[in-house]
């Protein structure tokens, strides 16, 4: 029976920072609605980006990317919000790729502020040799992009879906040679 007590006591204790930390709102979980009616993605620009580049012989990975500002439409500071952007072409089943980034971390979004700007770029994209091969390519195809945001416990929720558009937000460098 004595070896029970230090354990039974342990547990006592820790229900009771637990329903404590609760009480003062440290564990509070927020709702999906909550969620959704606490932000707005505003400035929403999509595009392609470089993922590697090789000038020799040529060679360019393009990715989709999504770049955004939130926006605190709450009566309360915002922190904690993971957002997960999802790729993939149109009337395709499977994903091009995601990225998952826990963008807003230490300092919270004060009400009516907006963030800086977030950047998420797909792991996965398409092939090509130089960006002139993708902007004249005829077989281009559409991708979309899901965004979703949770926070502190909730579920995912759906904030967008982006058409990503055609520009590709890279610049090849200038060829090196005798002049």
């Amino acid at each position: 029976m004595k070896k029970w007590i230090p354990i039974l006591l342990i547990f006592v204790v820790i229900v009771v920072v637990l329903f404590i930390l609760n009480q003062i709102g440290m564990i509070k979980t927020m709702s999906a609605d909550d969620l959704k009616n606490s932000i707005e993605i505003v400035e929403v620009k999509t595009m392609w980006v470089e993922k590697f580049y090789q000038p020799w012989p040529p060679k360019l990975t393009l990715v989709p990317a999504i770049s955004f500002q939130v926006k605190n439409i709450s009566g309360k500071p915002l922190r904690y919000i993971n957002f997960n952007a999802k790729f993939r072409f149109r009337d395709d089943y499977e994903n091009l790729g995601d990225c998952f980034l826990a963008a807003i971390r230490g300092t919270p979004i004060a009400p009516g502020e907006k963030s800086d700007k977030i950047l998420l770029k797909s792991n996965y994209g398409v092939e090509g040799s130089t960006k002139a091969h993708f902007e004249n390519n005829p077989a281009w195809r559409v991708a979309e992009c899901e965004l979703f945001a949770t926070s502190r416990g909730s579920h995912f929720v759906l904030m967008g879906k982006y058409i990503v558009s055609r520009t590709i937000d890279f610049e090849e460098p200038a060829p090196v040679g005798i002049k």
